[in-house]
């Protein structure tokens, strides 16, 4: 099996779990190709892997045609892989080394399960759908897609903004508040739940509109279909807005013409035997268990 390694940033903790995975995967007899800049960060720590090759951009990916990417780190590690898979459908299976880690589902002390699985094939392919942007001006290179969400954001003052919203060219609302989110299911246990939107299910086709701080406390998130395609403008004292795409921004003005899609590819992530949506929603948010004991 030709696996790709990508990681971040390396802390001291992480260490011995990049050992132990470079050794499981070698002794599995993985061809392992591991990202330049990671390799680095690994030499500089003190984990001196052999025999590795290396890989370094998109056209690295399509040229090797892997089986997978692993990921080290956190569900930010695997945003971030995303703008080096595309539309590749190459599957992620994401080692979580961070913090709360809904994507980056397998737990450290699960390596050696994990790459024995892996490798035997007992494993699932969970589908999910991505967003796209579609702007008058060139935002985001050749990656304006997201898995988590979109976001318009107020910058430089506490003003709030005003965002005139429209589905399918009809107007929905115009939203006095510090920003907007759009978020796909996946995106809707992240900045829309923190913001009171609702928890979606990872196969729901449906795409979520959470204001940040609205003004009118009669404003509530809005779930819509995912064939949707919404657009926006925006205003404010200020000339220059955020527009996020996932843990990437650009700044924007009130030129920019924002228009926000289904993206034509989807992203494949590998769950493990016996891994779910509502497991990771019990072991990552508490539900079920009576914290009073």
């Amino acid at each position: 099996m030709k696996v790709l390694l990508f990681g971040q940033k390396i802390k001291e903790d992480d260490i011995s779990n990049i050992q132990s995975l470079l050794h499981h995967l070698a002794g599995a007899r993985a061809e392992i190709y591991i990202k330049d800049s990671f390799l680095e960060q690994c030499e500089e720590m003190g984990i001196k892997p052999t025999g590795l090759s290396t890989w370094n951009d998109y056209q690295d990916v399509l040229r090797l045609k892997p089986d997978c990417m692993i990921t080290l780190g956190g569900d930010g590690t695997i945003l971030n892989a995303l703008t080096f898979i595309r539309e590749s459908r190459i599957p992620i299976l994401g080692i979580n080394l961070g913090r709360l880690g809904f994507l980056a589902s397998i737990e450290k002390r699960l390596i050696a399960d994990a790459v024995h699985n892996l490798m035997n094939g007992m494993y699932e392919l969970d589908e999910r759908t991505l967003i796209q942007l579609e702007c008058n001006v060139p935002l985001f290179g050749e990656t304006p897609f997201a898995l988590n969400d979109f976001s318009i954001l107020k910058r430089d003052n506490s003003s709030m903004i005003t965002i005139h919203t429209y589905v399918n060219g009809d107007f929905l609302n115009s939203y006095w508040a510090d920003g907007l989110i759009i978020a796909t299911p996946t995106g809707s246990t992240g900045y829309s739940l923190s913001c009171g939107g609702p928890i979606l299910f990872p196969q729901a086709q449906n795409l979520i509109i959470t204001p940040v701080a609205p003004h009118n406390l009669n404003v509530r998130p809005v779930v819509l279909p995912d064939d949707a395609i919404l657009s926006f403008e925006v205003e404010g004292r200020t000339d220059n807005f955020l527009c996020t795409l996932d843990s990437r921004y650009e700044v924007i003005t009130a030129d920019y013409q924002l228009g926000i899609r289904k993206c034509d590819f989807s992203i494949r992530l590998i769950q493990l035997q016996p891994s779910s949506f509502l497991k990771t929603m019990h072991d990552k948010l508490n539900w079920g268990l009576d914290q009073r004991n």
